[in-house]
């Protein structure tokens, strides 16, 4: 099913992360501005702890829901996307997905494409595994807490993008304590753009939420502008991912419709 897209061209902060400290020498105060430096092995320790977090989410059920509105000048609802499927991993760790009931389609200036929605599979809810990490350059830009957690700040940005590939370009944070991401913000790449085409994506953030021990995602958001060549078009996406439900092997997991 057609669909466009979204995204404003992501807008890269380099901005650093930076701790004061005060030296007091002789009655005379110095403060001193100190640059936090990156924990040995850092992007190391990140993979291999979210590839033990994406090999426990494997063997959940969820429900996803996606909500996407067009918003005119003034902020009005002038159309939207919205659907819901319930997801389950097979032992292979193949991804079926059930759709509950029929999607709303109401959109009237946005397309959805293959592109959008292999986004909202791979990159909305975005994991960086060890077997992902020699494909992402990272760097680190310091710690910051997020709701009252100590984390590490990491920049990550592709390489390189081959043709057809999706791949994430943004920030995540990093829990000191165990290496779990809790948050992530950035956007879908590359935008692709033609003579007669184009296909942007928004920038969002996604949070997770503790299941069992491991960080999952919870909700995806984004409000951005897509800046096509003729329009300016607003959007306002959420997604949301609810009610896992672990499984085993010989498990069989049904949904409530």
């Amino acid at each position: 099913m057609p669909a466009i897209v979204k995204a404003i061209q992501m807008i890269a902060t380099d901005h650093k992360y930076a701790r004061k400290s005060c030296v007091v020498l002789l009655t005379v105060s110095v403060c001193i501005l100190s640059a936090q430096e990156a924990p040995p092995g850092l992007a190391r320790k990140v993979a291999h702890r979210e590839s033990a977090t994406q090999a426990e989410r494997n063997q959940y059920a969820y429900r996803q829901t996606v909500r996407l509105q067009e918003l005119d000048s003034k902020g009005a609802l002038t159309g939207e996307y919205r659907e819901v499927r319930d997801v389950i991993f097979s032992p292979t760790r193949e991804r079926t997905e059930q759709m509950i009931g029929e999607p709303v389609l109401t959109l009237k200036r946005l397309i959805l494409t293959k592109e959008d929605f292999q986004d909202i599979r791979e990159i909305q809810p975005f994991v960086l595994t060890d077997d992902m990490l020699f494909i992402y350059e990272t760097t680190f830009r310091g710690d910051e807490p997020v709701d009252g957690m100590d984390c590490w700040v990491l920049q990550i940005r592709p390489r390189q993008i081959l043709d057809k590939q999706r791949l994430f370009d943004g920030m995540l944070w990093v829990k000191k304590d165990d290496y779990s991401v809790i948050k992530s913000e950035g956007q879908a790449v590359p935008e692709i753009r033609t003579t007669t085409s184009e296909n942007l994506f928004p920038r969002f953030r996604t949070v997770r939420k503790p299941v069992n021990g491991f960080w999952f995602p919870t909700l995806t958001s984004a409000d951005d502008t897509l800046y096509f060549r003729t329009v300016a078009q607003r959007e306002r996406l959420t997604i949301q991912y609810s009610d896992y439900k672990k499984f085993g092997v010989d498990t069989s997991v049904t949904f409530e419709k």
